[in-house]
């Protein structure tokens, strides 16, 4: 069985920010973890997090989407056996208002899709903070 996870947050900005946000490598640090991502098809990188005695604390990705026209950014997701296809994209909602939409898919089990849930949200408020800036 293969879950989804499918989320929204709105904020108010640019899109230009937001999409800064998403595919700049020092400014998803601030937001994410840091990591050694590149907008590129392909490029391999990892989201470093502190080790711990159940995780070392590695996620490693590829990227698989940068259209920066239709702002869809999409990579793999991966930590032990779990492997994730994460897919982002923003929609403009009018009056400076955009919405960015996570859908999260190949999430082995009920544990695993919580576990995303919280972690992505805590990030995304994070997100919220930096676009403020």
């Amino acid at each position: 069985m293969s879950l989804t996870l499918t989320l929204d947050f709105q904020y108010t900005t640019t899109i230009e920010k937001l999409w800064s946000a998403l595919t700049d490598s020092n400014k998803l640090a601030k937001w994410v973890l840091p990591n050694d991502f590149k907008p590129e098809v392909g490029h391999q990188f990892q989201f470093r997090a502190e080790a711990n005695q159940y995780w070392d604390g590695i996620i490693n990705c590829e990227v698989l989407v940068v259209d920066e026209a239709n702002r869809v950014l999409s990579y793999t997701s991966a930590v032990g056996p779990e492997k994730h296809t994460v897919a982002w994209s923003i929609q403009d909602l009018g009056e400076g208002k955009l919405n960015l939409h996570l859908e999260q898919s190949g999430i082995s089990n009920e544990q695993a899709l919580n576990g995303a849930k919280w972690g992505v949200t805590q990030w995304c408020g994070e997100l919220g903070k930096l676009l403020e800036q």
